[in-house]
């Protein structure tokens, strides 16, 4: 039996810091839009009818919430946590869906941050892993 050593990529180390990183900036934006949701829900305009409608102050209150979350999941992250990785895949995808239900109300800025989310999650489930571990 021989005994397999994987090496540390510094690529994988790297795009799981990025990931963690662009965990807290998608946290940060998840914030503020719902601060602008709790306190000005005015700024947002429905254009069309969807079937999922709710009102833009508890759109802000979900997205403040995930906000709060993400940003604390890119913490975790940089430190190594599994925790911090899993959380991080699972809110990146709440965070997913939860814009494409924002859709009607800010809709390029939905797909530019469902797009984050499709990267933070690919970093972190194909090279989460090399983060926590020691370098060689």
């Amino acid at each position: 039996m021989t005994s397999q050593t994987t090496e540390r990529s510094s690529w994988a180390v790297g795009y799981a810091g990025i990931a963690s990183v662009l965990l807290m900036v998608a946290g940060v934006f998840h914030f503020m839009v719902g601060l602008v949701g709790i306190i000005e829900d005015e700024f947002f305009v429905v254009t069309q009818e969807w079937v999922f409608e709710f009102d833009v102050t508890t759109w802000g209150w979900i997205h403040l919430l995930l906000g709060v979350v993400l940003f604390c999941s890119g913490i975790l992250i940089t430190t190594g946590n599994l925790l911090g990785r899993t959380i991080g895949i699972i809110v990146a995808a709440i965070s997913m869906v939860a814009n494409f239900l924002w859709l009607p109300y800010y809709p390029i800025w939905s797909a530019a941050i469902i797009a984050l989310c499709v990267g933070i999650i690919w970093a972190l489930s194909l090279h989460g892993r090399d983060i926590a571990t020691p370098p060689a």
